[in-house]
């Protein structure tokens, strides 16, 4: 699990790994309808952010990442992540492997 440490009461650092990812990505495998929109999203999104710039709050994506740590973000006005590239890129290899079951459970916006 990532390593959450809470500053003060607004505010939290988290650092994740390469096994954090795997971690996200064994969760949305073991439910993708669950998390079809987290891996629509982060598959089709990421790159847009280079990979490692991603932000889960950007597209409401983040049931994974909040599953990974455990604790709710959004009780908190400030927090930081720092993570290897190498997080990213796996975490990206592994929606890419889920993309096209979890595309069936998403509606496109346009419908």
């Amino acid at each position: 699990m990532a390593d959450v440490h809470i500053v003060d009461e607004r505010t939290i650092k988290i650092t994740a790994d390469i096994q954090d990812a795997l971690h996200m990505i064994q969760e949305a495998k073991s439910n993708v309808p669950k998390y079809a929109q987290d891996i629509v999203t982060i598959f089709e999104k990421m790159p847009e952010f280079d990979y490692t710039y991603f932000c889960f709050y950007a597209y409401n994506s983040a049931m994974l990442f909040e599953n990974m740590l455990g604790i709710d973000p959004k009780n908190y006005t400030s927090f930081s992540m720092n993570a290897p590239d190498a997080f990213f890129h796996t975490l990206y290899g592994g929606m890419a492997a889920l993309y096209e079951e979890a595309s069936h459970f998403v509606v496109p916006l346009s419908e």
